[in-house]
């Protein structure tokens, strides 16, 4: 009978080869020139990606998508905000809140940033089924939680 796929160790060692390639080609993307300055992690990498897939929102709601504590958003915000990166807007709808969102200046940029990979990855996903997607959304999951898990706190 013929296999259907890799054995799991096989699968191990084809990821453990095949993530660090992935993890440095992603690093090579150009980061745009109005942003180099500004030395962003890969934290910031992410709360951009939300506001530009998404659109504007409240810290909490960056929060509760990035799955840290409020405070943390607020911090990196603060600091986005303070470098032109991010606005922070008033809420019409309850003045307590406050929306963020890219500044004009930088959308383009972002989003010309981000494309690269959203490219291929859309490239990667698009062949497979929803359910082929989802379980290799849920397989990367598994695997954060597991590295996190094994580096222990802090």
């Amino acid at each position: 009978m013929a296999s259907e796929g890799p054995t799991t160790e096989e699968a191990v060692r084809t990821a453990l080869l095949l993530l660090p390639r992935l993890v440095g080609r992603a690093k090579k993307i150009p980061v745009p020139e109005s942003l180099r300055g500004f030395s962003l992690a890969p934290r910031h990498l992410s709360l951009l990606s939300y506001l530009l897939f998404d659109g504007p929102m409240t810290v909490n709601e960056l929060a509760a998508r990035l799955e840290v504590a409020p405070t943390t958003v607020s911090l990196m915000v603060g600091d986005l905000s303070r470098r032109g990166i991010l606005t922070r807007t008033e809420d019409e709808q309850d003045r307590r809140r406050t929306i963020v969102s890219i500044a004009a200046a930088y959308h383009a940029d972002v989003e010309g940033w981000l494309a690269t990979g959203a490219r291929a990855w859309r490239t990667a996903l698009e062949p497979l089924t929803p359910a082929q997607r989802r379980m290799f959304l849920d397989t990367l999951r598994a695997y954060e939680r597991e590295v996190e898990q094994e580096r222990g706190p802090g």
